[in-house]
């Protein structure tokens, strides 16, 4: 399994290391152990145009998922990551940036995995999932109140 990490801006508020142990962590839960992946940390008018370019929504969102599939020899997936919406979703809820990051890297692995949260029932799977993953990696999983506060994927 490979993790590969990208910054496309300077603002770096967790370190690597914790970013490929959390999407190792949410592939191996989610039953992909054994893909490369590569997480983008990008900052919000970046993220905004990929999702209104992809997914037709040019609204501010947190992460971005794209399943590239396991043939081409390159990566199974790619993640997008918006740092600018994680210092701003932790300052709002009062907790480390650096966590909530890891939970944007997480969902949008287990995005990757089959996940989805466009129903109740699905939400709540993968909000267990992401509480589940963090906790093995040994974060404190953020204290969001429903599924409204956590992420809301594009």
């Amino acid at each position: 399994m490979t993790v590969t990490v990208a910054w496309e801006v300077a603002d770096r508020p967790v370190e690597e290391t914790r970013i490929r142990a959390a999407a190792e962590a949410a592939l191996e839960h989610g039953g992909r152990g054994g893909v490369e992946v590569s997480v983008v940390l990008v900052d919000d008018p970046t993220l905004a145009r990929l999702h209104g370019e992809w997914l037709d929504d040019p609204a501010p969102t947190d992460v971005i998922s794209f399943d590239l599939g396991e043939e081409g020899g390159g990566p199974a997936g790619e993640l997008y990551v918006s740092v600018d919406r994680a210092r701003a979703v932790a300052g709002e809820l009062g907790h480390d940036p650096a966590v909530e990051v890891l939970l944007y890297v997480v969902h949008g692995t287990l995005h990757l995995c089959g996940y989805d949260d466009h129903e109740p029932d699905e939400r709540a799977r993968m909000r267990a999932a992401e509480r589940r993953v963090l906790t093995a990696i040994g974060e404190q999983p953020p204290p969001w109140e429903g599924a409204e506060a956590a992420p809301d994927c594009g």
